[in-house]
């Protein structure tokens, strides 16, 4: 999953995957039938299960609301300002290298894609309940610009690094729901 992450499917290599898990060719294929494809896809999974709910964190929870959006962002940039962060998403980067030609690995993008909207959503109905956003919000289109500017801040972050800037792209996604 790592190696993924880092390099992205294209440029991790069978050698590459042999190095990162140990693993010699034969037993890799084994393991793995449907080669270096199959590996990646357990670990598009693998990430899902492991890496997203750490990222998600409090906006996990039913009662999230707008703090724990906001704090999800907050961490969304704290993580590109760091170099560990740069590496981005693993589901952004196969977002923007391989779902456009490959149906399968587009299902899983768009999984997570529905995931972060469905918890947008319901922060920010239950934003709305509480009187933290205005009553006339339109929860659904909210949710969806927020899925928006948060893989968007992840591209630019990678390529631009600059906290003025990715704070500037988070602030305007919330100045839209106040």
């Amino acid at each position: 999953m790592r190696r993924f992450w880092e390099r992205g499917y294209r440029a991790t290599s069978i050698d590459d995957l042999v190095k990162a898990t140990g693993v010699k060719p034969g037993s890799l294929y084994s393991a793995f039938p449907g080669g270096k494809r199959a590996l990646f896809m357990r670990s598009l999974e693998r990430y899902s299960k492991l890496v997203v709910p750490q990222k998600l964190g409090e906006l996990e929870s039913p009662m999230a609301s707008l703090a724990q959006v906001r704090g999800y962002f907050d961490g969304l940039v704290a993580d590109l300002l760091s170099p560990e962060g740069r590496q981005g998403c693993l589901l952004v980067n196969t977002a923007v290298e391989t779902a456009a030609e490959d149906d399968a690995v587009a299902a899983v993008v768009r999984g997570h894609l529905a995931r972060l909207d469905d918890r947008f959503a319901r922060a920010l109905a239950n934003a709305v309940r509480s009187g933290e956003v205005r009553a006339s919000l339109d929860v659904a289109g909210s949710a969806k610009l927020l899925v928006a500017a948060s893989q968007g801040l992840m591209v630019v972050g990678k390529a631009n690094p600059d906290e003025a800037v990715l704070r500037a792209i988070v602030d305007n996604a919330f100045g839209a729901l106040t």
